[in-house]
């Protein structure tokens, strides 16, 4: 199934942002307590993704340097562009290293490549401890069924995808809902106008990744913001 790139200019509600930080919440995170958290920090870096690109390359320090405090975070980062490339990088354990990685990405046309970022998560997961998936994206030109399958068998191995949907296109919604739901992870749309938001969630699922439900609950008491929905949902709640 394919979908075109036509957007649906409609930001999330507070309702949508309420609802995934709540499934974040309830997400069972099953890394070692104290060890750094791994995050797979997947982005689409076709043509229509340069600003997002841009932004995220901007505010992806703050999912390091909120995590700080709970042993730690390091991310992998992982694009596809053009004709069939598709990269990752090593493990970063500091912002300064990933940002350099991410301004030398080039965004360019091309097709979606989510099943090579779903297979190369499974690869990793086999591998080693990964603790969370984050995928960034607005559209899907794959098929639903394969990304479906793949999605489950990195459910199988205990590891969510977190998906922010740009806009809301409703053939990469069905798909992005539903790689969530089977991962275990959850989905959430997002405003490219509000760079704040995006921050606070990236933040929100990091802190995740780093220090499970309780450094979650506690992250949304002390931020404020997206991140503060969620602090009468799951407040109470063992970690």
């Amino acid at each position: 199934m394919t979908s075109k790139r036509t957007d649906l200019e409609s930001p999330a509600s507070a309702t949508d942002v309420s609802a995934f930080l709540r499934q974040v919440a309830a997400t069972p995170r099953v890394g070692k307590r104290g060890a750094r958290g791994r995050l797979i920090f997947a982005m689409d870096a076709t043509a229509s993704r340069e600003p997002t690109w841009d932004r995220a390359a901007r505010i992806q320090s703050s999912m390091f340097l909120e995590t700080r405090g709970l042993g730690g975070l390091e991310v992998q980062l992982c694009y596809y562009r053009g004709f069939r490339d598709f990269a990752t990088s090593p493990w970063y354990q500091d912002s300064d290293e990933l940002l350099k990685r991410m301004n030398r990405v080039l965004c360019e046309a091309g097709l979606t490549q989510i099943g090579r970022v779903l297979a190369h998560a499974l690869a990793e997961a086999e591998k080693g401890r990964v603790d969370a998936v984050v995928l960034v994206g607005d559209c899907m030109e794959e098929s639903r069924e394969r990304l479906a399958d793949l999605a489950g068998r990195l459910g199988l191995l205990g590891v969510p995808a977190f998906v922010f949907q740009e806009g809301r296109d409703p053939a990469a919604e069905r798909c992005f809902r539903e790689i969530a739901r089977l991962t275990g992870g959850a989905w959430c749309p997002f405003d490219s106008s509000s760079p704040q938001m995006l921050r606070d969630l990236l933040s929100a699922v990091a802190v995740y990744a780093a220090g499970g439900r309780q450094a979650l609950i506690d992250f949304g008491r002390t931020r404020g913001g997206a991140a503060l929905q969620l602090t009468h949902q799951v407040a109470g709640k063992g970690s």
